[in-house]
């Protein structure tokens, strides 16, 4: 564990998202619940702030319909400490905003500190210990940027121009975005900056993203921007999930001991989950979660969720929820 002296923080992961984009396969479960190899998406960033001394306590922010799934997960793990903090919501039209909800945690939990806050969806390269050094050095505001190499891709996201690591110019969202490096859902506030929630949605701004905040906040005081360039995924959409886990397996396929596979080829960047069974099948590219039975299948850049039955078929790109049973015929 690393050991640091006297600067103690808190952090907020914010897990609150109903994943719409990836239904049916979150349709009952918190998308940050989904598999990376042995572990999950939220629990790499646990792992990391249970590991900094600096992190004192971490608040996990989540919805009412989603709180009892984290309940039973944080009380499963080896982790000591997250906290839950519900959000009074429980369908996607009535979400605060992800500001908005900022600014409630902090009110509700009394939240006074130096504060960490993060996506629990992110999937990062970087240890989150390097971007609290970051944090500490600077004792400013400060983002995580990354080049998505795409300026199309950059539309969907928060445009920092930096000189140096000082963020001078900071777009929410573009329609004619001029570099390709963005800010990901991972941000450091000094405990003066959280106080500025609440004059920031006063004034009537958006509560949505907190990119329109970043922004709000660059036009006041110094903004810095810790880059990195390994890789990052937004894990939203069944396209990010499956990059996320080609990143994670780097070509090879992950199968669990309790899965059986016979007869069968996997391809590349396949992984098989606990008990699922693979007979007479053909995979590539794909994601079969626990207690799933594939028969005479060819599978390709697919997601099939638990305790699905799939016998003769031949998909591409598919989103298979649970308890689903297809045969090919009818």
């Amino acid at each position: 564990m690393a050991v640091y002296e006297c600067w103690c923080m808190k952090a907020i992961v914010l897990a609150g998202g109903y994943a719409t984009r990836l239904w049916p396969i979150t349709k009952n479960r918190p998308k940050m619940f989904l598999p990376i190899g042995d572990t999950t998406v939220i629990d790499r960033i646990f792992a990391d702030l249970e590991d900094d001394d600096r992190i004192s306590e971490v608040f996990v922010s989540t919805n009412e319909r989603f709180a009892e799934d984290f309940r039973e997960h944080l009380a499963e793990s080896p982790f000591e400490k997250p906290t839950l903090t519900i959000e009074e919501t429980v369908a996607e039209d009535e979400k605060f905003g992800v500001v908005g909800a900022l600014a409630q945690l902090v009110d509700r939990e009394n939240v006074e500190e130096d504060t960490v806050v993060i996506a629990g969806d992110n999937l990062i390269s970087f240890d989150v210990s390097e971007f609290v050094d970051f944090f500490e050095e600077k004792g400013s505001p400060v983002l995580a940027a990354y080049d998505v190499g795409s300026r199309e891709k950059a539309k969907s996201y928060g445009l920092v121009d930096i000189d140096g690591d000082e963020v001078v110019d900071f777009q929410e969202k573009p329609d004619d975005p001029n570099s390709t490096l963005v800010s990901i859902a991972c941000y450091g506030f000094p405990a003066d900056a959280l106080d500025l929630l609440e004059e920031y949605l006063d004034s009537g701004n958006n509560p949505d993203e907190p990119g329109w905040f970043i922004q709000w906040l660059q036009d006041r005081r110094s903004v810095h921007a810790f880059t990195f360039e390994e890789a990052w995924f937004d894990i939203g959409t069944p396209e990010s999930y499956l990059e996320a886990i080609a990143w994670y397996l780097g070509g090879d396929n992950h199968v669990a001991e309790t899965a059986t596979i016979e007869n069968s080829r996997l391809g590349t960047n396949v992984h098989v989950m606990p008990d699922a069974e693979v007979l007479d099948s053909d995979l590539d590219q794909s994601i079969v979660f626990p207690d799933a039975t594939l028969r005479d299948c060819d599978i390709r850049s697919s997601i099939i969720d638990r305790e699905t039955d799939l016998d003769g078929l031949n998909l591409q790109g598919a989103l298979i929820g649970a308890h689903t049973q297809i045969s090919n015929g009818g």
